[in-house]
Parts: C-alpha cells; structure tokens; sequence
C-alpha cells in the first residue's frame, strides 16, 4: 500500500520508492483530495484550493489533466482517485496517510478512558508523524490556511502530552520540545503553562520564572491584557512551591532515542519486566551479554522506554565506550555526568573518585530512578556506578559476561543470543516490507548470511531497499560471492565475520567520496560528529559533507543523534578506522586529523568571539583555516554551539594531551576558559586544564604551564577550594614573573586579589587589586583595567571608603559600555548597587541591580545573575517590597544549581529576615560560610545568638 506524506513536504512512497508526482500544481491538486481522504471533494472546491480567487480560464480542464495523471501515478498501488457525488475523491486508507494518522490518535489520547501511558504513547507517535511545516512544499492561500490550522492543532497536541508526561514524573521529557514551539508561538499561553511547569519540575526554577515574566511582558506589550488565569495560576504554583522547597531536584531522561521497528527479543523483555518484581532490599541490576552486533543497546533502550514509568525520578544513561579506539570512559567522569544530571552543580561534585561515588549513591537513595550502563568493558569500570538503593534498578550492557559482577554484586545475567530465524525475517519485513513474503527463501538465506545480526540486517535491508529492481534472490548471490572473496569462508560461524561481510559489502556500493568521509570519521576522537567535522577530515564543502552523512545514516553505517549530529557504532567506527589504515596511508590520515584538529579550535574561538566579543584579545589568536566554520548569528547561537559541543571539546582536550599535538590541548583549553569558567562547568575545566598542565610539563611548555596553573586556580577559587586556588595562582605567577609574562602575571595577580576578596582579607585584596590595576595601565589592556577597578571598588566599598569605589565603578562602568563588554558592563553595575546599598540608598541600589540582573540574564552568566538577584533583593528588603523573598529564593535556587555556596549563604540570611523559618536559614547559611572560610561566619553566628 502506498504512504502519503502531508506534515512535511508532499511525499508518496510505495515499497519504500517515492513515487513522481509532477509539477507543482498537480501536488496541489493531490494535497487537496487527501486532505479529504475517502470524502469527496467538489470540482469547484478543488479549483479554489489550487488556484485560488483567480483562477485560469481552462481550470478546469487542467483540473481532470491532473486527476488523470494521479489516478495513472497510483494504478497497481492500492489507492485510486474516484468520481464521486459531482466530485473526486482519493479512495485509499485514512491510516496510510500521515495527517488521518496523527488525527486518530490525538482522538483515541483525548478519549476519557485513555490511560495516561497509553496517552502519552498516542501523543508522541502522532508527534513524531511530523517531519516539517505541513505541506511544506505546496503553495497557495488555501495550504497556508491549512498549515495554520494543522499547526495549531500540533500546539494543541503538545499542551496535552506535556500535561500528561508531567503527570507522569517525566517532565525532563518535554522542556525541549515546548521550548522550541513557544519560540516560534511566544503568545502560545498553553504552551507556556506547560513550559513553566516543566522548568520549575526539573529543578530550573529561575528559569520558569523569567520565562513566565518574558511572556506577560510580551502578552501586556502586544494584546494589552495579562495573561491568562492558566498561565497566572502556573507561575502562583512555582512561587507557592519554591518557598517551601527551594531546590527541586530535577528529573533526568538521558534514554537515547528508541530504536525504529524494533523486532522479537518479547522474551528478553519479559525477562528483563519480571525481575523488577522481586521483593527482595537488593538493587536490581540485569547485566545484558552478547556478541557485538546482537542489539544489546537497542534492547535496553527499548525495555527502558517502556519502563519509564516505574522510575518517575528518571533514568540515566550513559554510553561507556568499552570497545571502541578510545579509551573507555572512567567511572569518575560517568559520575560526574550523573550527579550534575541529578541536580549537584559542577562545583559540588568531589573531585575524590570514592567520594564521587559515595555522593552518587547519596543522591540516589530513596529515589525511584533506572541507570543503563552501556556498553561496559569490565565489572571495574560498572561497580562504582551501581546505585546503593533498593527503589533503583540498572541495567548494564557488554560484550563480557561480567562474572564478577554476578558473583559479588547479584547482578542477573541476561545472555543474548542471534535473532530467532523468524525474528530475523520479521525484521527485514518491517525494513523492506513484502518483498520478504515475495522471497521467502531469498530472505531467510539473506537473514542467515547477516549471522541474524540486527546491526548487519539493517545495514543489508538498506541495500535491498536501494535496489528495488533488484530481487533478494541476486543479492543473497551478491552477497556470497562478496563474501567468498573476502576469504572469510573459513572463520567458523563467527558472528563478527558476517557482520564484516556486510559491512565490506555495504562499503563497497558506496560512492568513492561518501566512502572516504566514512573511513576518515573512523578518525575521529569523540563519540559525536557533525557535518562541519565530517568537512574538515574529509576536506569537502559543507553540502557535500551533508550528502554524505545523509547518504551514510541512510545505509545505517552511522546513526543521527540529537540535533544535527551523528554517532557511530563501535563495530563501524572500527571498521571504518580499518579500512583508512589500508586506504588512506599515516600520511593522509595526519592531515585529516591536523584539519580536525584546526577546525575544533576555530570553531570553539568564533564562538567565544561571539559570546564575548570584548575579551578577544585576551584568548589565543587562532589563524583562519581552509574548512568551513559555523556562523554564529549572536551569543545565544555561540553558547548554545558550545553547549552541544562540549563533550567532544573536552574529549579532544583529552586526546590531544594524551597522543599530541599538545599545543591543540593548550589552545583549546585557553580558549575554553571563560567559557567554563562563567557556566560552572567546573568538572570539565578541572578535566581541561589538568590536560593542559600535564601535556605543558610533559614537553617542557613553561608558558603552558603557567598558563594551566593560573587557570586551575581559578576553577579552584569557583568551587571554594581558596588554599589549592592560592596554591596555583601563586605558583603560576611565579612562571609569568620568570617568563616576563606581564599580561599573565597582571591577571594572576588579580584573581589573587578576587580570593583574598572572597575570603574577607580586604587587606590584602586590595594590595593585590592595586598591584594589578598598575600593570594593566602599564599594558594599556582596557578590559583588564576595567575588571580590577570593579573589584576594587568593591573592596573599597567594604573598607567603607564608599565615594572612592563609587568613582572607580562609574568608570569601570564608562569603559565597558565603550567596549561592548556586557559581562563586565552587568558586573559594575552590580557592584554600583552594592555600593548604594551600603549608603543606605536602596531606591538607586535597585534601579542598578534591575539592569544587572537583566544584562547577566541576556548573556548567560549565571554566577554573576546569582549575586545580583542577591542584591537586588537586599535593596527591594530596603524598601520594605515583598518582592525580596522572591528574589532572595530564585538566587538561593540559581546558586545551588551551579554550586556557589557563598551566594547560597548570602540569600538564607535575607531569606531569614524575610520569612518564619529564620533560625533553619541563619543555620544553612553559617555552615556554608564556615565550610568556605569566610569571614562572614562570625556576623551570622553572633546573629544565631542573639
């Protein structure tokens, strides 16, 4: 039967063929009857649909040409065009087209006795039906009316499942999703009801909150009213909540996507069901085996999916590269995935591997959570990720038995085995569709030279359906003689030989410039790629780069991931890694890797261009280069690049520092550092610059090395480490002075300056602060000026010498504006209303603090939106505005996000004098201030006991 595509471009496929459907009008007229399908459509309906108010004089005419066209393009495929009641009408299954499709199931998920499993299943396949704007390529007033009301029936649809999959304790599942749509419909109130609960439901309650007062700005601005009572009551719930809870901890959902027809293994998974009903205190842990290929990940994603439900505090994942040419991923740097995913900041996460592991299990205790463990190499690198928790189950996968785990840990072994012969044809058939039922024989033989390998079936199911004209029967002969010439005639039923076989054979029919991209990719060091990656190893323009990854994801060598990216199965990035030894020569593949290489620590640099354009000429000058580059069309585009790409660029940081060039470590790591520095991303920087301080004393690179100290000191001072971050600092000043380094020896003798300030030595910070603001004078650097008088200012503020600090901010302040350097800009103005706050003028202390909050807001930089929320509710507390305590909540929930525990401390002694609970906040705050060493400890315990 034939598939009809309307919610995306105008697509008929048959047997897994597109099939011709003519110009632009007869797409047109096609689009009109299936709109209607099995309905029939006036003749002058379907002229005003195609032509509109004006149409030709031989509409008509050319109206039965385009019928009879269509009823010709369909003949022999199961659907015809029919003359009917004085019209035509497009006789064919309502449930071959995708429109009718996705409309019976929003009808069945909006019955009153659907349960909510089963609507939110109903939800997301009638979701997932949508591949672009309906009728994306068929013009016209009438198809734009069509996509208007289609795209308001999808809003519609995602306002219910995101209802329901909240009600369901999986609101991590739909942020994403209602974020974009709220982008492209801002006034969309449904959406956004749905979008602030789910921010503040995972644990992103600063989030919710901006987004809520963003949109009634935007509702007031365009329709002149407030919102409505759903969206208000939305936000009144956030508020409600975060005062008794301040931190929600959020809800992971890390599940890749699940795999496309998916076939048998129903007793595995039964299997896998059963074992969660034991009634025993023991964690369950199902330890999956098999031989590569077999579908161990596509089954533990597929249980996974539809167990959801039974861990409503989320599941995490983790891909543990046990197989492939890199290194496995240690269990220290999986932790730290998993408790930032949990809810533990950056700068909470222990650095100690056991202590790492020990606050793991912390978090998880008493949750009802699913970890799957991909991919394991050894029962070492599984254990320290095992929860301690009864209530959460895990799932491991591997190509080892992990004895050890089985026998220490009472992990159960689930050993899977090649596909059943019938399960093997049954998957073919989903792939390729009757053609198996045609070829019986043919298909089970082709199901047999694949060794029942679901990798291997999908890759030769590729094949066939690129081959229509060809039967099963030819390629099975093609197949074995491929096979026969590969001499692996003799391997003795080695699963691993057939999977080669196919792969080889795949490899084989693909064009010569798709199959170089894909041998190079087997060079590549992280576990995610896109085109701009592909382009650079492969040294080809970005469209042919795309064609090529789109040609190879369509033969099922490589697989799309999330966004534009891809990923590679450790079989297939072997294999191709194989075949660029025997093709490509060490030479070719240095040149590769070197354009790799270069295209990383471009990109990484454009895009700090772009989120911090004034501090250009504080990071490494990067040369251009010969492959193309992202364009960043502002600094939410460059964040949101670095975002997505940080695991890779922290993966080549490690590559590099391990196999060379350690110069790239270096730049990379130098490059990053603001960057990780402003997100709290402190694991990562600590991960980075540790590369870069070991590559550095490896090779003998002094300046490297001072140049990692002096970064390390400062993810030491973010995480509240002052001594280790004196340590470095003073170390790395040390080099500078040596090297006659005095731009380094400027900046490290300011950040000292920033320790000594946060620990309450204003003494000394102001010495240093002094010291620094000379040299950069000296050096003529504006931006390094401008910080230092702001941090001046602020010492001099608690000096008491307010006028002075006034002076030197205002300045500061000039010198940013000038400079377009909005991070510094927000800083000073934070600091000018800290200072007007201490002159007891909190009315211009607020008016300050406003554009701070907002500035920082714009620009990302959380640890600087903490302080001035902080200070903007102190000075709205000046006022007597019960404001504050909302304000002094979303600082106290933002600074636990990211770790800062002194703005933690700061917002519970505001929350103490503006809520019941003032002895339980005076008590947080002054274990926080004791646990960083800071002199304030002394002012709240006198207040404790007073």
């Amino acid at each position: 039967m034939p598939r009809f595509r309307l919610l995306g471009p105008l697509e008929v496929t048959a047997e897994g063929r597109a099939v011709d459907l003519g110009p632009v009008k007869r797409r047109t007229v096609l689009a009109a009857l299936l709109v209607d399908v099995g309905r029939p459509v006036q003749v002058e309906t379907l002229v005003d649909r195609v032509w509109g108010e004006d149409p030709p004089a031989k509409a008509r005419d050319n109206l039965y040409a385009h019928i009879a066209r269509i009823r010709r393009a369909l003949t022999g495929l199961g659907a015809a065009v029919e003359r009917r009641s004085g019209g035509y009408a497009l006789q064919a299954d309502p449930d071959d087209v995708d429109l009718h499709r996705f409309r019976r199931l929003i009808a069945d998920a909006r019955a009153d006795d659907c349960p909510d499993e089963r609507r939110a299943d109903r939800l997301r396949a009638a979701l997932e039906l949508w591949q672009a704007p309906p009728l994306a390529d068929v013009p016209g007033a009438w198809a734009d009316t069509v996509r208007e009301g289609l795209e308001q029936q999808r809003r519609s649809a995602v306002a219910l499942w995101a209802r329901t999959e909240t009600t369901l304790g999986r609101p991590a599942a739909v942020v994403d999703v209602l974020h974009e749509l709220v982008a492209a419909a801002p006034l969309a109130e449904p959406l956004l009801v749905e979008l602030v609960r789910g921010l503040h439901l995972t644990g992103r309650t600063t989030e919710a909150l901006d987004t809520y007062a963003r949109a009634r700005a935007r509702i007031v601005a365009e329709l002149g009213c407030e919102p409505g009572p759903d969206l208000r009551a939305a936000h009144e719930a956030v508020l409600r909540e975060t005062a008794k809870d301040p931190v929600r901890r959020p809800v992971p959902a890390q599940l890749p996507a699940d795999v496309p027809a998916f076939t048998g293994r129903e007793a595995a998974l039964a299997e896998l069901t059963a074992r969660l009903r034991t009634t025993t205190n023991a964690v369950v842990v199902s330890a999956v085996s098999g031989t590569a290929g077999v579908g161990k990940t596509a089954l533990a994603v597929r249980w996974a999916h539809a167990a959801r439900s039974r861990f409503p505090d989320g599941q995490l994942y983790v891909d543990l590269r046990g197989y492939g040419t890199e290194p496995p991923v240690p269990p220290a740097t999986a932790l730290a995935g998993f408790l930032t995913a949990l809810g533990v900041s950056a700068r909470d996460v222990p650095l100690d591997p056991d202590e790492r592991a020990a606050r793991y299990r912390t978090e998880l205790s008493g949750r009802r959570l699913l970890v799957v463990l991909d991919n394991a190499s050894s029962v070492e690198q599984v254990r320290p990720l095992l929860p301690g928790s009864p209530t959460c189950a895990t799932l491991v996968t591997s190509r080892d038995t992990l004895g050890g785990l089985v026998a220490v840990d009472g992990a159960q072994r689930l050993l899977l085995d090649l596909l059943e012969p019938d399960e093997s044809t049954a998957l073919l058939r989903s792939l390729i569709g009757r053609r198996v039922d045609d070829e019986p024989d043919a298909a089970a033989a082709l199901a047999e030279q694949c060794g029942r390998l679901p990798l291997a079936l999908r890759v030769a199911a590729e094949l066939a359906g690129a081959r229509p004209g060809s039967s099963l029967a030819d390629l099975v002969a093609e197949l074995a003689d491929h096979r026969a010439r590969m001499d692996l005639l003799d391997v003795g039923g080695d699963p691993r030989a057939d999977v080669r076989a196919v792969f080889s054979w795949s490899y084989q029919r693909l064009a010569a410039t798709v199959a170089r991209t894909f041998r190079l990719l087997g060079l590549h060091p992280g576990a995610e790629f896109d085109a701009y990656a592909a382009a650079a190893l492969a040294d080809e323009n970005l469209d042919d780069a795309r064609d090529a990854l789109a040609a190879l994801a369509r033969a099922h060598l490589i697989r799309p991931t999330a966004g534009d990216r891809y990923g590679v199965h450790d079989l297939l990035r072997a294999y191709a890694r194989a075949q660029s030894d025997a093709e490509d020569g060490a030479g070719k593949q240095r040149a590769a890797r070197a354009r790799l290489l270069d295209y990383y620590v471009a990109a990484a640099s454009a895009a700090m261009d772009a989120l911090y354009p004034a501090e250009r000429h504080r990071r490494p000058a990067v040369g251009p280069i010969g492959t193309p580059l992202p364009a960043f069309a502002g600094p939410d585009d460059a964040r949101a690049w670095l975002d997505s790409h940080r695991p890779v660029l922290i993966e080549v940081c490690q590559h590099t520092g391990a196999h060379g060039p350690t110069t790239v470590t270096g730049l990379l790591a130098s490059t990053l550092y603001v960057y990780l520095d402003n997100g709290g991303h402190s694991a990562d920087a600590l991960t980075v610059h540790r590369c870069a301080l070991d590559a550095a004393e490896r090779t003998g690179d002094r300046a490297g090395a001072a140049a990692a100290l002096a970064q390390l000191g400062v993810v030491f001072w973010q995480l509240g480490r002052y001594p280790d971050g004196i340590d470095h600092l003073e170390r790395a000043l040390a080099l500078f002075r040596e090297l006659g380094d005095r731009v380094g020896e400027a900046r490290t003798v300011g950040n000292l300056g920033v320790i000594y300030q946060q620990t309450g030595s204003y003494a000394d910070a102001e010495r240093h602060h002094t010291a620094a603001l000379a040299l950069f004078r000296k050096l003529g650097d504006r931006v390094g000026q401008a910080n230092t008088e702001t941090n001046l200012g602020d010492i001099l503020m608690r000096l008491g010498r307010d006028e002075e600090a006034i002076g030197l901010l205002s300045e500061a302040l000039e010198q940013f504006r000038e400079l377009g350097h909005h991070g510094g800009e927000a800083t000073a103005l934070t600091n000018l209303g800290e200072v007007h706050l201490s002159l007891n003028r909190p009315g211009e202390a607020a008016g300050y603090l406003r554009q701070a909050v907002a500035l920082f807001g714009t620009i990302g930089e959380r640890y600087g939106e903490t302080c001035a929320l902080n200070g903007l509710a102190e000075a709205l507390q000046g006022q007597g505005d019960p404001e504050a305590a909302d304000r002094f909540t979303a600082a106290l929930t933002l600074a636990t996000t990211i770790g800062e525990r002194a703005e933690q401390a700061r917002a519970h002694v505001g929350l103490a004098r503006t809520t019941e609970a003032a002895r339980s906040h005076l008590e947080q705050a002054l274990a926080l201030y004791t646990e960083i060493g800071s002199s304030r400890a002394d002012d709240v315990r006198k207040e404790l006991e007073a």
